[in-house]
């Protein structure tokens, strides 16, 4: 996603910003109008804030969806995060086309494909159907959020409403992503999980008239190359490698089949790498990944990131599926990690100013591993108390990681090269967040069928069934005298308990290995250069 300064963009393919700004379309508000600006913010920043909550709000349904749909392991992993990982995938290329057709017709198309794909998920029949949806839903989010922070450029031409603009701009996601467990329980338990769509719909129609009307048309004049080639190369090589990962947890082993998805996906993505550090005009700079404290700050930010929302998924289907909590009450139990996220992004600035970047970050990191850490050892969901002060640790360090990684990522690379240091800040949040779940749904998948015991009473097949997720151990239940259905959800319980500990304690480990490298690799360049004198 290229950023240019104003008088680099072109506003309806005839005219600067200082020239538009001069004339007046009959009937419409000035473009330079306070009232038009903010209204362009209102808009962007509620579509932003509906792409977060849609990153999460299907984690407290996932029971009640997975009773209806019955999906297997994978599929449920897929139906979790196909949405992220389309949205990561899609990111940049977006940007790149809406520097080309414009980014009004981009945004206002990423409006419709959200709406589309809302609806289409609210009324799924089947897994296919519904990890189909949540891909175009990722796709809608990614034409939405490519163009966004460009057109707030456009609008904002004044130095300190742009960077009060775009602050607002980027807590919408985060908020939208903390508050849709919250969201997804109170619709969940009122209408049902296919109403955590359906909402989206009518707030999407409001949003697509508004936009239409106020955000005004620009576009890059020299726009880049749009790779197709990179596009497919990169879109193919991700999809093969998660596949293999959710594979290789749902059959708890590795296979020849699962092996060679995973090599062909690396391979690809092997290929897309070469590919873009060998074109003038690359999708992604992979360039910048040459500064040290960019590709550090990065790494924090997919890690911390992902553990994050993983921590927002697992935990919600924790208390749920082992604790029987309602959707609703797991959605609330969110809060206060949300409170102290928020808190933690507030004062993190305060914190870089008494430590600098590098402690706070390593500080931050290490808070939120040793909160995983208590949240396995306390690992009983009777005592909600006791998880309240890991939940709180985990939500201001977290809070803390996400804003200073993302300034690290943008005050790591050279002014002129923001643009595509903003571009891979986005894609790695979103990365992350596909990539959390992905990786620690595959722990927790592998250790539930390999933690489930035998029951008396339960045929091999009847088994497998038990094996092959929680929701189809519940389903089976129905199904057997008392006495053995009370023993086979037990057992679940239990399997998936020892899951989500294995969870915990991967997720804690990958935190002190990223606090590690920040507290190495971000040193001040001057401390590496009298080391390597001495």
């Amino acid at each position: 996603m290229s950023v240019r300064t104003e008088t680099e963009i072109v506003v309806n393919g005839e005219a600067s910003v200082p020239e538009r700004a001069t004339r007046k379309a009959p009937g419409k508000p000035s473009e330079n109008s306070p009232g038009q600006r903010w209204l362009v913010l209102a808009v962007v920043s509620g579509s932003l804030l509906l792409c977060g909550i849609d990153l999460t709000v299907l984690h407290v349904a996932v029971p009640s969806m997975s009773r209806d749909l019955r999906p297997s392991a994978a599929q449920l992993l897929w139906i979790v995060d196909v949405y992220s990982l389309a949205l990561a995938a899609l990111l940049v290329t977006c940007g790149t086309l809406g520097d080309r057709i414009g980014r009004r017709r981009m945004v206002l198309s990423g409006f419709f494909t959200f709406a589309l794909a809302s609806a289409a998920c609210a009324f799924s029949t089947s897994t296919v159907q519904l990890v189909a949806a949540r891909a175009a839903l990722g796709a809608g989010a990614a034409m939405i959020m490519a163009s966004t922070v460009a057109i707030i450029r456009v609008v904002f031409t004044d130095d300190r409403e742009r960077a009060l603009a775009i602050g607002v701009w980027t807590s919408a996601h985060s908020v939208g992503a903390t508050i849709g467990p919250l969201v997804g329980g109170l619709v969940t338990e009122r209408w049902g999980w296919g109403a955590v769509f359906l909402v989206n719909v009518p707030v999407i129609v409001v949003i697509l008239a508004v936009g239409a009307r106020v955000i005004p048309e620009s576009r890059n004049p020299v726009p880049r190359r749009w790779d197709l080639v990179g596009v497919v190369l990169s879109v193919a090589g991700l999809a093969g490698v998660v596949y293999a990962l959710k594979q290789a947890g749902e059959h708890a082993g590795v296979n020849t089949a699962v092996l060679g998805t995973a090599v062909g996906g690396t391979a690809l993505l092997y290929a897309f790498i070469r590919r873009q550090r060998s074109l003038a005009e690359p999708l992604l700079d992979f360039s910048l990944f040459g500064e040290r404290r960019f590709s550090t700050a990065a790494l924090c930010v997919i890690g911390c990131f992902g553990s994050y929302v993983a921590l927002l998924f697992f935990f919600t289907q924790w208390l749920q599926q082992v604790g029987d909590y309602s959707p609703l009450d797991a959605g609330l139990s969110l809060m206060p990690l949300a409170a102290a996220n928020a808190i933690g992004a507030i004062t993190a600035p305060w914190a870089a100013n008494r430590w600098g970047d590098r402690w706070a970050l390593t500080g931050a990191l290490s808070l939120f591993a040793a909160a995983f850490a208590a949240v396995a050892v306390v690992g009983d969901t009777a005592h909600y108390g006791m998880l309240l002060l890991p939940l709180l640790g985990a939500g201001y360090g977290a809070g803390i990681v996400m804003t200073l990684g993302a300034d690290a990522i943008m005050s790591a690379a050279q002014p002129e090269r923001s643009g595509e240091a903003a571009a891979i800040q986005e894609t790695s949040f979103e990365l992350g967040a596909g990539l959390g779940v992905a990786v620690l749904g595959t722990v927790l998948s592998a250790v539930y069928r390999t933690g489930l015991p035998a029951v008396p009473g339960l045929g091999p097949d009847e088994h497998a069934t038990a094996e092959e997720s929680f929701a189809a151990a519940e389903d089976l239940v129905a199904h057997l005298p008392s006495h053995t259905a009370d023993a086979v959800l037990h057992a679940a319980r239990q399997a998936y308990d020892r899951g989500f500990t294995a969870v915990a304690v991967i997720a804690a480990g990958g935190l002190i290995v990223t606090a590690f490298m920040a507290a190495v690799l971000l040193r001040p360049r001057e401390v590496g250069k009298r080391a390597a004198e001495d």
